[in-house]
């Protein structure tokens, strides 16, 4: 039996190894230099391929501390490595982060377009207005942008980038030999924006691509961050703690974009996924606990629990005193969805500081977590449940990423869940997305 809607699959590489996973790199299968080692970017790539997955994404930020995670402290820009990859692959969606706060739409979108163009249309946005404070001293700015005005920019920043993509119509460049004309230019339209943040004037000097322009996603759990993503996205990054959960965003998001306008099927929702397989299911949790306290200790998790809070240092405090709710300010342009659920926990718990990290640093058990047909099932039971509509599949240990490709992907498609072939050559295409005409 064949499903009528399709489960889509994107792989989220963290090579030496990312939040909460610092020793990953200590996997003898990891090269220690992964994040930096194209080669091996272009293995995991063709993996991916090779199983049909839709897309690569590949996440990004701009500050750091001697505490971030091994991935964090040295990797590669994303579209520059996904340029490298385009070469080396033919169907595998080609999804990089940049932020609006720190960049401007017509750079954006040249170098979007390029790698759109380079992939023969698998090129990707993830849009992030930026978490980490800190980022704002790194573009001579002394403080971040508090949230109204980030999201502002970023609408904005969107609204420009997708003129500047129209601004080639459909079949602007003839290339007649026998007549010498080589644009027609009657098609090619400035922008000629004036907006709150940005004066943009375009025209931009790239045509469109296979897919018309690149996909944009988003991920935001904020009010402004879902609503945001609502209304201009075609993808979503999220997370889903529960099946319940991951149905109420889903509605939620689906409802908001409705009230835009759009259709629900011209957004697809893929929550992060850690999933390890094991030859059954006690053996996949034995895996799960196993990989979980050997990628980061006590000391780590303290030191990175900072981020979320401007990362401020927590090493300061008493860890048997209360936890210090006083530090929620210095998430205000932050991660402060984030750091107010931790604070409202802490609160709600009476935690120390000690409990609070032992609290995250205790291994809470994984939805996809078992056997191969447990993992498939589960994954089944979820996309029916209208809980997301794929998932991104976090590579942690390559001989874990193997099982899933090799024994849970097979029960996926010889049910009718997974492709067996791709669609189309476009990520657009794969993805069920409209390809937008500018005729």
């Amino acid at each position: 039996m064949t499903s009528k809607r399709q489960i889509k699959l994107g792989l989220v590489p963290m090579g030496a190894g990312g939040p909460s996973k610092h020793n990953t790199w200590l996997d003898p299968e990891i090269p220690a230099d992964a994040s930096v080692n194209i080669d091996w970017f272009i293995e995991i790539a063709k993996q991916a391929e090779a199983a049909k997955f839709d897309l690569i994404f590949i996440v990004d930020s701009q500050f750091i501390t001697p505490h971030s995670p091994p991935h964090y402290l040295n990797r590669l820009e994303p579209l520059t490595l996904l340029s490298a990859l385009a070469t080396h692959t033919k169907h595998l969606g080609l999804v990089g982060t940049l932020t609006t706060s720190y960049n401007e739409p017509y750079n954006v979108a040249r170098r979007l377009a390029s790698l759109d163009l380079i992939s023969h249309g698998r090129a990707g946005w993830n849009l992030v207005t930026s978490g980490d404070a800190g980022t704002a001293r790194n573009y001579n700015r002394e403080d971040h942008y508090d949230y109204d005005t980030r999201y502002g920019r970023a609408l904005e920043h969107v609204e420009v980038s997708k003129g500047l993509w129209k601004s080639y119509h459909d079949g602007a460049f003839p290339r007649d030999r026998s007549t010498g004309q080589f644009l027609d230019p009657s098609k090619l339209q400035p922008l000629n924006h004036k907006g709150q943040y940005f004066r943009v004037d375009g025209p931009l000097n790239i045509e469109r691509s296979a897919q018309g322009e690149p996909v944009l996603f988003q991920a935001g759990d904020s009010d402004q961050g879902r609503d945001f993503g609502a209304r201009v996205a075609e993808g979503i990054f999220t997370h889903a703690a529960s099946l319940e959960s991951g149905q109420a965003f889903y509605k939620d998001i689906k409802s908001r974009a409705a009230a835009y306008g759009r259709q629900p099927d011209e957004i697809v929702i893929l929550p992060g996924a850690e999933i390890v397989v094991g030859d059954t299911d006690a053996d996949a949790r034995d895996l799960e606990r196993h990989y979980h306290f050997a990628d980061q200790s006590f000391d780590q998790a303290l030191a990175e629990f900072g981020r979320s809070f401007g990362w401020h240092d927590f090493r300061q405090y008493d860890l048997d005193a209360p936890f210090p709710v006083g530090a929620l300010e210095y998430a205000r342009n932050s991660f402060f969805t984030r750091s107010k659920q931790l604070t409202e926990l802490a609160v709600a718990r009476g935690y120390t500081l000690r409990q609070m990290i032992e609290h995250i640093r205790e291994p809470h058990p994984g939805a996809f977590v078992g056997s191969a047909e447990t993992v498939a099932r589960e994954i089944i039971r979820w996309f029916d449940a209208e809980a997301f509509d794929g998932l991104n599949v976090r590579l942690g240990h390559p001989a874990n990423f193997r099982r899933f490709t090799d024994e849970v992907i097979p029960i996926m498609q010889a049910r009718g869940y997974f492709r067996t072939d791709y669609e189309t050559t476009t990520l657009r295409g794969n993805l069920g997305l409209r390809i937008p005409t500018n005729a």
